[in-house]
C-alpha cells in the first residue's frame, strides 16, 4: 500500500466521557460532577442548617449533649458517662457510613458484568465477630466502674436524710438534729400540689428538702403504700422507693440551687391517680445557711411539739 492511501484512511473518533454519557441516554454536556452536585447539595445544605440552628444552644447543654450542668460528683459521674457513650457510637457511625459512601462512590455499577464474588473471608468474619465484643467489653468496664462509685456509701456521711414516700407526697426526717417528742429528729412535710399555678397554686407549702452543698449527704428511702421513684432533677439520678425494701444513696453536692425549674423534685414511678401531683422542693445551700435553718426548724419544732 502506497504512502498515499494510508492518509486516505479515515482516522478513529475518539469520544469524550461526557459524549459517551450523552449517546447511552445522560445529559449531553453533563457528566458524573453533576450527578454529585445534585446528589450532596441537598445533604450539605441540611448539614448547615442544623449547625445553624444549633449555635442558638447553650455551650454547657452541647458539651453534656442533652443533659444539664451536673451539681454533683455522681452526676459527673453519669455525663462523663453518657459523652463516653456518644463518642463510641460516633465513632462506630464514622466508619459505618464511611463504609458505605466509600462503597457507593468507588463500587458503583459500571456495567452488566457481574462482579466478583467473594464468600468466606475468615479473617474479615473474624473481625465482624471480635470487634463487637471488644466494644461491648470495654462499655460494660466502665458502665461498671461508674455504678460501682455512684452507689458507694461511705461511713461517716455529713448529713442523713430518711426520705419516705406515700400518696401523694413526700416526708423528710434529719435524724441526726433531735426533736423532743420525736425519735425521727428534724421532719419536713406538706401537702401534695394542688394542681394550680400562680397565685392559686400551693408551691410554697410543697415538702422542703433542703441540704448543704461541699458536704455528703445520704439519702434512706422508703415508703408506706406503694412503689414510688425519688427524682431529683439536679442528682442526675433517680432511685425506686419500695415498700419493705429500703434504699440507700448518697451525693456530694458541688454547687449550691436556690431556685429555678430544677428545685422541683417528684416521683417518676406511675403510683396513682395523683402521681403527676407528687412533688417536693429541694434546695442546696452552704454549709452555713444549712445549719442556721437547721437550728431554726429545731426551735420552731420544739416549741410547737411537732413537724412542721
Amino acid at each position: 500500500m502506497s504512502p498515499n492511501n494510508r492518509a486516505e484512511r479515515p482516522r478513529p473518533v475518539r469520544h469524550s466521557a461526557v459524549q459517551r454519557g450523552g449517546e447511552q441516554g445522560g445529559p449531553p454536556g453533563r457528566g458524573a460532577p453533576a450527578r454529585l452536585i445534585r446528589r450532596w447539595l441537598p445533604r450539605v445544605a441540611a448539614f448547615f442548617a442544623l449547625a445553624l440552628v444549633t449555635t442558638g444552644c447553650d455551650s454547657s447543654w452541647v458539651d453534656n449533649l442533652g443533659l444539664r450542668n451536673p451539681l454533683t460528683t455522681q452526676a459527673q459521674l453519669i455525663v462523663h458517662l453518657w459523652q463516653g457513650a456518644w463518642i463510641a457510637a460516633i465513632c462506630v457511625g464514622i466508619v459505618v457510613w464511611g463504609g458505605i459512601l466509600w462503597t457507593v462512590a468507588f463500587h458503583r455499577k459500571r456495567g452488566d458484568r457481574v462482579p466478583q464474588q467473594v464468600r468466606y473471608n475468615l479473617p474479615i468474619e473474624i473481625l465482624y465477630t471480635v470487634v463487637p465484643f471488644i466494644m461491648v467489653g470495654v462499655l460494660f468496664y466502665f458502665t461498671a466502674r461508674d455504678e460501682n462509685k455512684i452507689d458507694a456509701l461511705s461511713h461517716n456521711p455529713a448529713v442523713v436524710v430518711d426520705v419516705t414516700g406515700f400518696q401523694w407526697s413526700w416526708e423528710f426526717q434529719y435524724p441526726q438534729y433531735a426533736v423532743k417528742n420525736s425519735a425521727h429528729g428534724v421532719t419536713e412535710v406538706g401537702p401534695m400540689w394542688n394542681g394550680q399555678l400562680g397565685a392559686g397554686g400551693n408551691e410554697g407549702q410543697l415538702p422542703l428538702l433542703e441540704i448543704p452543698a461541699h458536704e455528703t449527704v445520704r439519702f434512706n428511702l422508703t415508703s408506706n403504700d406503694v412503689v414510688h421513684s425519688f427524682w431529683v432533677l439536679p442528682f442526675d439520678f433517680k432511685r425506686d422507693v419500695v415498700p419493705g425494701h429500703p434504699n440507700h444513696f448518697e451525693v456530694y453536692p458541688t454547687s449550691t440551687l436556690y431556685s429555678g425549674p430544677d428545685t422541683i423534685g417528684r416521683c417518676s414511678e406511675l403510683c396513682g391517680l395523683y402521681h403527676s401531683r407528687m412533688l417536693f422542693r429541694i434546695k442546696i445551700v452552704t454549709p452555713a445557711q444549712f445549719k442556721a435553718w437547721i437550728t431554726a426548724q429545731q426551735k420552731l419544732q420544739n416549741a410547737s411539739g411537732g413537724a412542721q
